[in-house]
């Protein structure tokens, strides 16, 4: 109840992007009462959503006409600012922007200086997969500021954790999910490692996950979960772009070798069997 009293003046929301964690978001959004006019580039992922009570936008440029409050989550930085053109002339001063996409602090930050006056961003990208996004158990980095209504909205997504100014929230974000990343690619290879010498594979993940990479191997062997390799790719690339990072670059060179996977769960890195 204290988080609806918080976004009591929001009047509309715009929600752009109902990609894999987009469409679980929006329908937690949706199921909490607020609302919400939603747009994708494919159609068709909006349709359920319109059904479930959403008003339906054939472009970005209506859906925000009018909001209140704008939340993007988009694949990629060209996604992103390939949007803000369409989205910047329609918005009204004194709306507020949320990019909760992993794009990186660069395009956060190169959005921020697009903003007409009387707009502002926040960048609140989120840790978690689908089935958190779902219950509104999410991780979400704050970068920039939080007034109270967007707070609350922020709230019935998940755990919200200020990280200071805009760009700050999407610069963490890459640092954890890199991490996460990174974790997966390490367990996967390990359990090739034991498969090679002749271990029996069960053996090696219970010892494995009684160490520090317990999370990366629960996450390597999490179900209802879907990050697709793709993505992760993607993210990586985000990361190596500004910073010498050998091991990372290592992680990407396996995540790309093979483009049948890319839009299977990060979790085939593993070893069959």
């Amino acid at each position: 109840m204290e988080k609806m009293d918080k976004i009591e003046k929001i009047e509309k929301i715009a929600f752009l992007g109902l990609g894999g964690m987009g469409a679980p978001m929006a329908r937690h959004l949706l199921a909490s009462g607020l609302p919400l006019t939603v747009w994708n580039r494919t159609a068709a992922k909006a349709r359920p959503l319109a059904e479930a009570g959403a008003v339906l936008a054939a472009t970005p440029a209506e859906a925000v006409r009018d909001a209140d409050l704008v939340l993007t989550m988009l694949a990629d930085p060209e996604a992103l600012l390939a949007v803000a053109a369409d989205v910047l002339p329609a918005l009204r001063p004194g709306a507020h922007w949320v990019d909760t996409s992993t794009v990186g602090p660069d395009a956060v930050r190169a959005l921020a200086a697009r903003l007409p006056d009387g707009v502002t961003l926040t960048d609140a990208p989120v840790m978690g997969s689908v089935d958190r996004a779902a219950s509104g158990d999410l991780w979400v980095l704050v970068g920039g500021p939080l007034p109270g209504p967007v707070a609350g909205v922020l709230e019935l997504l998940g755990k919200v954790t200020g990280c200071g100014p805009v760009g700050s929230g999407s610069a963490l974000k890459l640092v954890l999910i890199n991490a996460v990343i990174g974790g997966v690619a390490v367990v996967a290879e390990t359990l090739r490692l034991g498969q090679a010498l002749g271990l029996p594979a069960g053996l090696v993940r219970a010892e494995l996950a009684k160490g520090p990479l317990a999370g990366a191997v629960g996450r390597v062997f999490a179900e209802g979960s879907h990050f697709p390799v793709a993505l992760a790719a993607k993210d990586v690339s985000l990361a190596t772009d500004r910073a010498p990072l050998p091991v990372l670059e290592s992680v990407r060179a396996v995540l790309t070798a093979r483009p049948e996977l890319a839009e299977s769960d990060l979790s085939s890195l593993r070893p069959a069997g």
